[in-house]
């Protein structure tokens, strides 16, 4: 699965590193980011992670978050 992150929407309520912390993490502004890849906004998710990912693209306020099945 592919997943991409759109950090203009980000409005940093903490929702997605709650649901899934080994894919995302913040900026020191707030803005959500990738684990370990602070520049990337697509990244592949592994499929154990998937779930979590698909959960916080759902319940994401600002839809920052979008994901595709490959």
């Amino acid at each position: 699965m592919k997943c991409e992150i759109i950090p203009e929407r980000c409005i940093a309520c903490g929702l997605c590193q709650t649901i899934a912390p080994e894919i995302f993490d913040y900026t020191d502004d707030g803005l959500v980011l990738f684990v370990g890849e602070k520049e990337a906004t697509h990244e592949f998710i592994p499929s154990k992670q998937q779930d979590a990912v698909i959960q916080a693209a759902k319940r994401c306020p600002s839809h920052a978050i979008l994901y595709q099945n490959s």
